[in-house]
């Protein structure tokens, strides 16, 4: 998933869940200048600052690792 899919998936799950952009900042710790630039694109946030808005948005972050893509010469 690229930043910007990342964006859209946690900014559409806190709008269904209708809470505001100050009420997760609250909930999650996160700075609401951070939270605001996250959404509108802006920032790079941390996986840190990720993990702390997932949970509150009671989401999953999976990691997967890709195999690498051999040149095929």
């Amino acid at each position: 998933m690229h930043h910007s899919e990342l964006v859209t998936v946690l900014k559409e799950r806190r709008e269904a869940l209708g809470i505001t952009q100050a009420h997760l900042a609250e909930l999650s710790d996160v700075s609401l200048r951070t939270l605001k630039a996250l959404e509108v694109g802006k920032g790079n946030p941390t996986l840190e600052t990720i993990a702390k808005l997932i949970e509150v948005l009671g989401m999953e972050l999976k990691l997967e690792i890709k195999a690498p893509q051999h040149d095929k010469q």
